[in-house]
């Protein structure tokens, strides 16, 4: 059985390392000199190239820091270091649930040390170079330790209560786990812009004005009740421009970057605004929970039929069972699984991208909405032509060509009309 679970382990860890690169590579193969007809009138040659060159960078850039934290896997893996640590930790505690919050608060510090050098990179080097850092260096590692201590915070009551269920609960612990995950779901839908976002980005509601009024006129018009509009400081981190929906009932909020209030004009903002709400309309905030705890459920549920076999400790080197490793092994284990599920989110997904865009369509404009997408490419550098195997397996949105040809076949539908 250990043999087995050994190979099985090592096995998905390689074709899935494998299958990654390989998509990577499809992607960069689509990558064309020649500048989409539908973008020709914001796009300019040299602007396009810059793009090319910006995913090529990346490309390259994941390359290495993928293919080395793979090799980094591998070896913990192969050497049993997994086991090595867990013998360790056991010098120092013994009750089960303080041994789990040692173990992954070791491997969580380790994993941040050694990923610090490439988010540096990425930050100082690839991102500045294309003109998107405005982060600081002071300010970037303050980031990293806010980031740091709030995963430790939560990230280790959330684990502390689910091991103390897996511990006392038994077969239904898949149950008792998932209420808390849904629960503390739920609570950082309502009250992330409340509690997180401001210790790191200064939210400030929407002054009046021209852009207030027309926001206010188009909520209303579409039925949909809003009040808190916030402005958020992202342009003292980055150039790249953004908003979303976030809360639910009374506590629902659109949050605008300061940098996309820069980019669009009046309409396109409320455009893309009239996308957001869009999705609350299409009640995709609670079909999305719904279906991300309903994977949740069926990963806790095979987790707790199998995680009590001691081979899921021996495999890794130690011969002492326990929650922690099980995690590990099965979490390796479930990625084919994991893969499958991942496909099916990103597809309805996708979906309710198009349909939060026909909605923004028919209730405000296609051209604007249209417009806004095409500026956020610029500005961002996007891909504008990925592999479709990529965006078959990555992508949660369809890419701007896909929304720009729906786009402007809800255009010439309404035209026809008429």
């Amino acid at each position: 059985m250990v043999v087995t679970l050994y190979y099985s382990i090592l096995l998905i860890l390689i074709v899935n390392f494998i299958f990654d690169r390989w998509l990577d590579y499809l992607n960069t193969t689509k990558l064309s000199s020649v500048l989409p007809l539908e973008l020709q009138d914001i796009y300019d040659a040299e602007k396009y190239q810059k793009s090319i060159a910006y995913e090529k960078i990346k490309h390259r850039f994941a390359t290495i820091s993928e293919s080395l934290g793979f090799i980094a896997i591998l070896t913990l893996f192969a050497t049993g270091s997994f086991g090595i640590l867990d013998r360790f930790v056991r010098v120092w505690v013994n009750n089960p649930i303080h041994v789990a919050l040692l173990y992954f608060g070791i491997l969580g510090l380790l994993s941040e040390i050694l990923s610090f050098p490439f988010k540096y990179y990425h930050t100082f080097v690839i991102e500045a170079k294309f003109g998107f850092n405005k982060t600081t260096r002071p300010l970037f590692l303050l980031d990293q330790l806010k980031g740091l201590i709030i995963a430790t915070i939560l990230g280790g009551s959330i684990l502390y209560l689910i091991v103390w269920i897996y511990l006392i609960s038994g077969s239904l612990f898949w149950l008792y786990a998932l209420a808390v995950i849904a629960s503390f779901s739920v609570f950082m839908l309502l009250f992330y812009s409340n509690i997180i976002v401001p210790l790191f980005n200064r939210q400030t509601s929407l002054a009046d004005g021209e852009l207030k009024e027309a926001i206010t006129a188009f909520s209303q018009k579409a039925g949909f009740l809003l009040d808190n509009i916030y402005v958020i400081d992202g342009s003292k981190r980055s150039t790249k421009a953004n908003a979303y929906f976030t809360g639910l009932g009374s506590k629902k909020r659109i949050v605008l970057y300061d940098t996309l209030i820069n980019e669009l004009n009046t309409h396109e903002i409320v455009a893309v605004l009239a996308h957001e709400i869009g999705h609350y309309k299409k009640k995709h905030v609670y079909s999305g929970l719904f279906f991300s705890l309903i994977s949740t459920a069926l990963m806790l549920y095979i987790f707790a039929l199998v995680s009590g076999n001691p081979a899921f400790a021996q495999v890794l080197g130690s011969e002492t069972a326990g929650f922690h490793l099980s995690v590990i092994s099965f979490g390796i284990l479930y990625t084919p699984l994991s893969l499958i599920i991942g496909l099916v989110m990103n597809y309805k997904s996708r979906f309710n991208e198009y349909q939060a865009d026909h909605f923004a369509a028919q209730h405000y404009g296609s051209q604007y909405l249209a417009m806004a997408l095409k500026k956020l490419s610029v500005s961002n550098l996007s891909n504008l032509t990925p592999h479709p195997f990529y965006v078959f397996f990555h992508y949660s949105h369809p890419t701007l060509l896909q929304r720009l040809q729906k786009l402007s076949e809800i255009r010439l539908v309404d035209v026809n009309r008429v």
